[in-house]
This record gives structure tokens, C-alpha cells and sequence, in this order.
């Protein structure tokens, strides 16, 4: 940490002394007005440490040694590199797509992150412009399984560089008992996990060469992966946000498997199969590297295909927990007026009460008719698409509604 405190521009430093004296920050030296006392110089003030010589500010700073005051830095330091790259003019079509990536409207909620001990802080942000504007590239994927507290825990992760070589595919041993394996959407099974003998910490050394070179990660929806990873770093291309569809409505964020099928004509993976993180994140750098080679641009237009397969489909949600899957296939069977669709549930988050699912038929004519033969008034969700209420025993209800 040291030496990259001797490196950091002094606008970090003036950024890192400013923060460490507004909380009240104490290293080996103290806090500020310690520091100042035992430094012994008449030009340095309690009060305005950003008057300070820049060595006196690398004195300061290199007293601090505890893991929670040096996340705290260098996650400042990261905040501060952001609001740098949205200010600068990208030189290359890699940082455009890290400065798309930060402008889009909820970047600052996804990529907010609570820090506790477990998490590795990348230093990029302490470090020289050369290493912060580095175009080098990773994708990376995890698999995540729920846990007895209700957290989610990694089981899997790959990686590829932009060459979509395999740097990284290994299975992970959650510190906490499994109580969900979701092998069906994961497909990681119970024997996959007692076997592995990696845990987040051997994870994090692994891709710690590759974020403290100034490397972009790459991935889709990837501020879910970096928080089951408990990793923060700030250069990041994330294709969930770059990447939208010319019908999209509001924010609505285009799924991986989607944007293959448009862009490139073939899907990440077919209905019903589970998904492999490597496969995954070597898509998600395909999407990248098309944007970098001028293939394509950031607003896809969807096939004909697609809007019908859109068509074909209705959405559920808000269905209670305690609905199982085979009572939610009678409910649906019966409301419908037919049993010729497949479900494919999306299991809860964390400890949330509801689930949603996607109910899948073979054509638009027989998801509008199942639609019409749903009882009851036809309203409209917050995208103005038509949905309808099912009535479920005991007050309980859910809604269905159109994809388009």
C-alpha cells in the first residue's frame, strides 16, 4: 500500500487526507490532529490539511495499516477514479464502454457496495494514469446458490480474456450451509461443492494480478457477480447496462441470452438448460469485443423471431413462497383452459416472499387466448403492458401479464 500512496496523484491524496479527517480516521500515528502535533511543522493545520506539502500527506496516509481503514481508502480512491473516467473524453472504444457502463441511470445503485472484512478493495484508483486507463479485459461469471441465513453464496466462477481463453473455472465451498443448490438453473449439484477446494479468498488471490494491472471486468448484470465475489473495483464494462433493445420500455435491461440471439443469432443457452458461468462470460465479452470491433452498436434491434417468441410468453409474478412449483402448474392449467405450456420458475431472492416465472407456449395465438381465459378485469402494469389478477385460495392472488 505504501508504495502506491508514494505514486497516487495528489489530487488522491488530497481526496484520501480530506476523507481520513472528516471521519476521524487513526493510523499508527493517530488521527490528523495527531499527526500534526508529532510532525512538529508550523505550515501544516489542524484545520485545512489540504494546504499540506504533498509529502507530509504521504506520511499521513502510510501510517494507516488496519484491513478496514485501507478498504475505506482505496474504495475512496476507486469513487474518486469513477468520477474521473465520466469526466475525461474515452480514448478508446473500451473506455467508452466503461463510461457507458457508469452513465447509465441505475449504475449508482448496483455498483453501491456495503464493505465488510471478507471483500478485496482493488488499488487501481491509487495508482498512475498509464495503469488506470489500461484497455486489458476479463469477463467473469459466477454461479450462486441460496444459503441456510438467506444469503447467496458463489459455487462457481469463470473467466476468459478477450481472447476467450479460459483463465479461471472453478468450483467454491461456501463458508455457509447450502440449503438450495437450484441445480437447475446453476447446475451445480452437492457433490460438485464437497469436492472443491477452493473458498472466496483463493478467488479473489486469483483475479487480485489481473485488477491491480488496471484490468476491465467484463460481465452481465456483473455488479451481482462482484457482490457474491466481495470485490470492489471500478473499471467495469457491464453489457446489462451498455447494451439495450430499441423496443426496450424505462430501464428494462436485456437479458445475455436475448442480445446473443440478436446480435449474433444464436442463444447462450436453450430453454430449460442451466447455465455454465464459462459459456457466460465468454459471451458477454463477444458483446464487448463486437462494440470494439464497430460490428455492431449499443441499441440492438430485436428479430422477428424474437418479438414472437416475446409474444408467445406471459409473466408471472408475485407469487407467494409457499406455492410450489406443481401446485403453480395445476393453478395455471386450470385458469388457462389448457396444460400446453412449460414454466420456468424463477426462484426468490434472498429471503423475499414471492417468486416470479415465465410461462412459455408454442405460439402468441395461444398465449393471448390463455390470457383472455383468465378471469377477471384487464388492467395495466407501471410499462403499460395488460395484466390480470389470479385468484388464489385464502385471499392469496398473483399477476399475470404480457412480455410486449
Amino acid at each position: 500500500m505504501d508504495q502506491y500512496i508514494a505514486m497516487a496523484e495528489t489530487k488522491v491524496l488530497e481526496e484520501l487526507v480530506k476523507l481520513a479527517h472528516r471521519r476521524g480516521l487513526r493510523g499508527e500515528n493517530g488521527d490528523w490532529n495527531d499527526f500534526v502535533v508529532s510532525y512538529k511543522e508550523r505550515f501544516i493545520s489542524p484545520n485545512a490539511p489540504l494546504r499540506s506539502p504533498r509529502d507530509v500527506m504521504v506520511t499521513f496516509l502510510s501510517a494507516f495499516k488496519k484491513k478496514e481503514d485501507l478498504q475505506i481508502l482505496l474504495s475512496h480512491a476507486n469513487r474518486h477514479l469513477v468520477v474521473k473516467l465520466k469526466q475525461e473524453t474515452p480514448d478508446t472504444p473500451e473506455q467508452k464502454l466503461v463510461r457507458l457502463t457508469m452513465e447509465h441511470p441505475e449504475y449508482s445503485v448496483d455498483y453501491s457496495f456495503i464493505l465488510n472484512k471478507d471483500w478485496f478493495v482493488s488499488d487501481v484508483g491509487m495508482k498512475m494514469s498509464n495503469v488506470m486507463k489500461s484497455t486489458e479485459m476479463i469477463a467473469v461469471d459466477c454461479e450462486m446458490v441460496l444459503c441456510e441465513d438467506g444469503t447467496e453464496g458463489l459455487v462457481r466462477v469463470g473467466a476468459v480474456d478477450r481472447d476467450f481463453k479460459v483463465i479461471l473455472d472453478k468450483f467454491v465451498k461456501p463458508d455457509k450451509p447450502i440449503v438450495d443448490y437450484r441445480t437447475t438453473i446453476t447446475g451445480v449439484t452437492a457433490d460438485d461443492i464437497e469436492n472443491a477446494t477452493f473458498s472466496l479468498v483463493d478467488i479473489q488471490k486469483e483475479l487480485q494480478p489481473f485488477l491491480s494491472k488496471g484490468t476491465i471486468l467484463v460481465g452481465h448484470s456483473l455488479s451481482k457477480d462482484l457482490k457474491v465475489l466481495k470485490i470492489d473495483h471500478p473499471k467495469v464494462i457491464d453489457t446489462a447496462l451498455v447494451f439495450k433493445f430499441s423496443n426496450a420500455r424505462n430501464s428494462r435491461k436485456p437479458s445475455l441470452n436475448d442480445l446473443c440471439k440478436a446480435i449474433f443469432g444464436n442463444e447462450v443457452r436453450k430453454e430449460g438448460v442451466s447455465h455454465d458461468c464459462v459459456h457466460d462470460a465468454a459471451a458477454a465479452m463477444k458483446l464487448a469485443i463486437a462494440f470494439i470491433e464497430k460490428r455492431v452498436d449499443t441499441t440492438v434491434s430485436p428479430s422477428k423471431e424474437m418479438l414472437e417468441a416475446e409474444k408467445a410468453r406471459l409473466f408471472l409474478h408475485g407469487i407467494p413462497r409457499n406455492v410450489t412449483p406443481q401446485k403453480l402448474n395445476l393453478v395455471l392449467a386450470g385458469k388457462f383452459h389448457s396444460n400446453k405450456f412449460i414454466v420456468d420458475v424463477k426462484p426468490p431472492k434472498g429471503l423475499s416472499c414471492y417468486y416470479c416465472a415465465v410461462v412459455v407456449f408454442e405460439s402468441s395465438e395461444e398465449a393471448n387466448k390463455a390470457f383472455e381465459n383468465v378471469d377477471g378485469n384487464e388492467e395495466t402494469d407501471s410499462l403499460g403492458l395488460p395484466q390480470k389478477v389470479i385468484f388464489l385460495s385464502l385471499g392469496a392472488y398473483f399477476k399475470v401479464r404480457k412480455m410486449v
